[in-house]
């Protein structure tokens, strides 16, 4: 069985509604990505939320063009995502990883 890594993850301003109305959760995502064999980064992570976390059918509310869309903070560990890397940072056991929508419906 391969390894997992354990994550919290949490998503606000209305992100939470595309995961099941589900603010935070914690998961054990696999340590390596099984395409590249790679260790799990963010990249990997937020392709592995559409597949196995959301339940909602509108994920282009959440990534475009094989990313977050614009509009989408990403802190890792209260930090900016793009201070450590963006998608190629690697997760490490007990990352918290926040999404937080600044886009507003009307």
């Amino acid at each position: 069985m391969a390894s997992t890594i354990p994550v919290k993850i949490e998503f606000t301003g209305g992100l939470e509604i595309l995961f099941s109305h589900q603010r935070s959760h914690k998961i054990a995502l696999p340590s390596s990505d099984p395409s590249t064999n790679q260790p799990a980064n963010v990249g990997f992570l937020i392709d592995w939320l559409c597949k196995n976390l959301m339940k909602d059918p509108r994920e282009d509310m959440f990534v475009l063009e094989g990313t977050v869309r614009p509009g989408i903070l990403v802190l890792i560990n209260d930090a900016d995502w793009e201070l450590e890397g963006q998608e190629a940072y690697e997760l490490q056991a007990g990352d918290e990883v926040v999404f937080v929508s600044t886009l507003h419906g009307g």
